[in-house]
């Protein structure tokens, strides 16, 4: 299983998400450090639509995707660009 689906199958466990896009951004960081140790996918944007979010200021929000990930940041996953929202917030 690739790292893409793996950062997907684990937010949609632990956020039940309204809308999740993850985002292989990998290509566009050749040559930078961490960017050879991921087979081409360690740098990822995230954006991320759940309840669980909402109240919760977005550092809250960062912090729980990262506590999710934190497995994957320990290891291939370098770089973690995140959109987390609430469904009421603004877009």
């Amino acid at each position: 299983m690739g790292m893409a689906q793996i950062i997907e199958d684990k937010l949609r466990r632990a956020l039940a998400p309204i809308h999740l896009d993850v985002v292989n951004d990998s290509a566009h960081h050749a040559g930078h450090v961490g960017a050879r140790d991921g087979g081409g996918e360690s740098h990822f944007t995230v954006e991320v639509v759940s309840e669980r979010f909402s109240g919760m200021r977005p550092v809250a929000r960062q912090r729980l995707v990262y506590e999710i990930l934190k497995e994957e940041l320990s290891g291939k996953l370098h770089a973690l660009s995140l959109v987390t929202r609430a469904p009421d917030d603004a877009p």
